[in-house]
């Protein structure tokens, strides 16, 4: 999967209004307009590094003409002294673009670093760690890209592309069964052809829920290892099987052993540390 352009395009011109405003008038005030210059994106972290791809792409929206040589790609681990690319061209194109393509890369690589740390514990398994709805307005196309980068996969993008019936639905609904038999009329009377996945906080729950037909997947929310073994064993490849649920790094592993398919963590983009990046600059 890669950022859609057009999106990322409605997102730089909303960063630009917010950060240039009616000009950059520092650089406006201080440079003259036709002083072409270089800048090196330099590594001060370490990690795995995200939103290269992203960042060649806002430098080229904002000005086509600038020259962007790579040299580390997305998803490799980078170390503190490492140059990912060299940009050349305007200066002024090059500042007005320095503090989104930091602010993106450092946001994008801090994600992928966290998400790569879970998707090794998962080594050896067949699991797969989820990312969840818990991202930033407007930011989430970016940080459910930089989770892919670092190894994980990716839940669903919105309210739109999935129905996943929580907690909430479920008790608002009446029950497993009334939730479960709503949604799948509603998807026939609509003429929509999206996956349905529950959520299940007991036994009874998921007894339920296995008694329905046409749904794809369960959700088992704060379950124990011991527990989800369990309940994947009673599920017996019926359903694609996710655990959720305040699972931790010291955790996981021990849930994937249990057999379960996918595992989501809020924590891969709801509390992440940015790396440290900087956009060093030379005149040519």
């Amino acid at each position: 999967m890669a950022v859609e352009l057009s999106k990322l395009e409605q997102f730089v011109a909303l960063a630009l209004q917010e950060d240039v405003g009616n000009g950059d008038y520092t650089s406006l005030s201080t440079i003259q307009e036709n002083v072409l210059g270089e800048a090196k994106l330099l590594v001060k972290d370490t990690g795995i590094l995200a939103g290269v791809a992203v960042a060649k792409d806002i430098f080229h929206i904002i000005d086509p003409n600038l020259k962007i040589d790579v040299t580390l790609d997305d998803g490799v681990e980078i170390k503190v002294g490492d140059i990912a690319f060299f940009v050349q061209g305007n200066v002024h194109s090059i500042l007005k673009a320095e503090r989104l393509v930091l602010n993106v890369m450092q946001r994008m690589s801090g994600i992928a670093t966290r998400t790569n740390h879970y998707a090794k514990q998962l080594a050896g398994t067949k699991c797969k760690v989820l990312d969840t709805r818990k991202t930033t307005p407007l930011l989430r196309f970016l940080e459910k890209e930089a989770v892919r980068i670092g190894g994980g996969a990716n839940h669903r993008f919105g309210l739109y592309d999935m129905i996943l019936i929580k907690d909430n639905h479920v008790d608002y609904a009446g029950g497993i069964s009334n939730a479960l038999t709503r949604a799948q009329t509603y998807l026939t009377t609509k003429g929509l052809s999206i996956p349905i996945e529950i959520e299940v906080r007991s036994f009874q729950e998921l007894e339920e829920v296995l008694a329905n037909e046409h749904v794809d997947r369960v959700m088992f929310d704060n379950f124990t290892p011991e527990e989800v073994e369990k309940a994947v064993q009673l599920v017996n490849g019926r359903l694609v099987t996710e655990a959720s649920g305040g699972i931790t790094l010291e955790t996981i592993r021990d849930y994937a052993l249990a057999g379960v398919d996918y595992i989501s963590v809020g924590a891969l983009t709801h509390s992440v540390k940015s790396l440290d990046l900087s956009l060093k600059a030379k005149i040519v």
